[in-house]
């Protein structure tokens, strides 16, 4: 008899123990145990991915805005705040409506449902990136005025534009086969924001972005002129403000009624003015973070003070670091392509300068977006200046020094900014 009641009472203190765990449990760990039929939150089940093409996207689209208009027919007091991704939002909605058509016997399940939705729609919501499904402007490239129209100088440059912008869209189109039409804020972290003239300039170092950031700075009012502005007030000032920085709806925005423009330069000069200015001259990052790792993986015979310090790079030892897959150190924004930079096949850019041809481009688009007509481009060196730029000339001699294989493996690592950008090839063993 005291054993029959000792085993009663071990089997009655377990089930109560099982009830108490079950009203503990988190909904999260039990959302398979849902009545039969009803699919929890499909809408999340899928993939996550950075881009898709432009017509799912248009179809994703047409999908969104019909969901959304059924939606507010039935209640309105459920349509989600306006900063919730579209896809959210549609998703939101149609799990709504599930909740809607259950019977009054699921009630205590659709509000478990509905309390689990909530949680997983803020936790996505602050753990995805935002989708933007716009990057080319209303406007493009702002027309000539009427009275420029005649003007052969203004009437040249802006036929150039045309062809500039042709090429870049035809090799995106030949060899971006996904033709990817959805950005993050990841894809416009370099590009800065100027709100007064309306401005989007995609950041390309040594290509003149530290005087294309203080024609920013004035424009913004921030400065009288070009050249009150030091070196160190225009890169570590964060006097200007870059497009990630504000919410989907902002980044929508800018995108779509801004003028986006990016200069660009001839990628083995370009590459050779950063060797030059980060490696020959003193530089307490460039030196220890990637001369060190340089100077350790592909020197043969290192000294001691080559080690300690990271100076002394030669050109053919950062050559074999840029090439190599298993580079001891990072790539950096200085010898990155303009391709990753910009995201030029994401990004529709009004207006493409180059480098070469500065002065007449810049102040051709300063003319096109009706700046003062007292700004002009600065031409000062402000680096270096008493340094000769980088010139044709000496980017052969540097690359001289290179072998014939690993002049085609650079000309290879910048194929596509060749391509887009429409420069020649600079030497003519290459193929």
């Amino acid at each position: 008899m005291r054993l029959t009641c000792m085993f009663s009472f071990i089997l009655l203190f377990g089930a109560v123990g099982l009830v108490v765990f079950i009203h503990l449990q988190d909904p999260e760990e039990i959302v398979h145990q849902q009545t039969p039929g009803i699919k929890y939150n499909m809408g999340f089940q899928e993939p996550k991915k950075d881009c898709v093409s432009s017509d799912n996207q248009d179809r994703r689209l047409r999908k969104n805005t019909a969901d959304r208009a059924a939606t507010v027919k039935q209640s309105n007091s459920l349509e989600p705040s306006e900063s919730v991704p579209t896809k959210l939002q549609s998703t939101d909605r149609r799990q709504s409506s599930i909740m809607f058509a259950m019977k009054d016997q699921q009630k205590g399940e659709e509000i478990n449902s509905i309390k689990l939705h909530k949680r997983r729609r803020r936790f996505i919501i602050k753990k995805s990136p935002i989708l933007i499904s716009m990057n080319s402007s209303i406007l493009n490239l702002p027309t000539l005025k009427y009275e420029d129209r005649n003007n052969s100088k203004w009437k040249s440059l802006y036929e150039i534009q045309g062809e500039r912008k042709r090429i870049m869209r035809e090799t995106c189109s030949k060899y971006k086969s996904n033709n990817r039409r959805i950005i993050t804020p990841y894809h416009v972290s370099r590009i800065f924001v100027e709100d007064k003239y309306r401005v989007l300039y995609c950041e390309v170092p040594k290509a003149g972005c530290s005087n294309w950031k203080r024609v920013l700075m004035v424009l913004n009012g921030l400065a009288s002129s070009t050249k009150d502005i030091q070196h160190n007030t225009v890169h570590y000032g964060n006097y200007l403000k870059r497009l990630d920085g504000f919410d989907h709806k902002g980044i929508y925005h800018r995108l779509s009624t801004y003028t986006k423009m990016l200069f660009i330069r001839e990628p083995f000069e370009k590459l050779v003015s950063a060797f030059r200015d980060k490696f020959e001259h003193p530089n307490n990052y460039y030196h220890p973070v990637f001369g060190k790792a340089i100077i350790a993986r592909y020197r043969v015979n290192a000294t001691k003070e080559a080690l300690r310090t990271g100076s002394g790079v030669k050109f053919k030892e950062f050559i074999q670091y840029l090439l190599d897959v298993h580079r001891p150190v990072g790539m950096d924004i200085h010898w990155d392509h303009v391709n990753r930079l910009c995201s030029p096949c994401l990004i529709d850019y009004d207006f493409v300068g180059k480098f070469e041809s500065m002065e007449e481009d810049a102040n051709f688009f300063l003319h096109l977006i009706g700046a003062p007509q007292n700004l002009t481009f600065p031409k000062f060196k402000d680096r270096h200046s008493d340094e000769e730029r980088t010139t044709t000339k000496i980017t052969q001699q540097y690359f001289a020094q290179l072998s014939p294989s690993q002049r085609q493996q650079s000309y290879d690592f910048y194929y596509m900014d060749y391509l887009m950008f429409n420069y020649s090839k600079p030497f003519e063993d290459l193929y």
